[in-house]
């Protein structure tokens, strides 16, 4: 793997970075599709700490769209921002999700990177933190149970506490 030193292409970090993921899935065996993901995320990032898993209902999907299963992970990796996001799409692929073009459609898993670091960044493909986090709780539940400190999820994610 070659790097760059603009850290726009760089595919790389000298360091591990801190990530947030959140997984999510409402099709097929739901337990099942968010330990396969947890396990095939181990490749590229070092898991450190995994939420409880959560029921919610479907937010803003098509009529009918069963429930979801939630998890968040804190992790770190070496990866650039832009990078992870290639590898958590890729995976989502590899697990079987398809994309119609069909906003919050029923999928067999979703995995969005919420925080990377401290970093803020917003281009056509990536914006971190992630643009909706704070405002679903069923990221911001599973993200403060793990988070230790003091701090809120809110906080977290750069909105005021509550």
């Amino acid at each position: 793997m070659t790097t760059s030193t603009s850290s726009r292409t760089r595919l790389t970090s000298s360091t591990d970075v801190t990530v947030v993921i959140a997984l999510g899935t409402n099709l097929g065996d739901r337990h099942y599709n968010l330990q396969r993901a947890l396990h095939e995320l181990r490749a590229f990032v070092h898991v450190v700490r995994v939420s409880d898993i959560i029921e919610t209902e479907a937010v803003d999907s098509p009529a009918g769209a069963p429930p979801f299963l939630n998890a968040v992970l804190i992790g770190y990796t070496k990866l650039a921002p832009l990078a992870l996001l290639d590898e958590l799409l890729a995976l989502e692929k590899k697990l079987g999700r398809v994309r119609r073009g069909i906003r919050n459609e029923p999928r067999i898993i979703d995995l969005d990177l919420i925080l990377y670091g401290a970093l803020r960044m917003n281009t056509k493909r990536l914006t971190l933190p992630h643009p909706r986090a704070r405002e679903r709780e069923f990221v911001m539940k599973p993200l403060t149970s793990l988070w230790s400190g003091g701090l809120s999820a809110r906080r977290i994610v750069g909105m005021p506490a509550d």
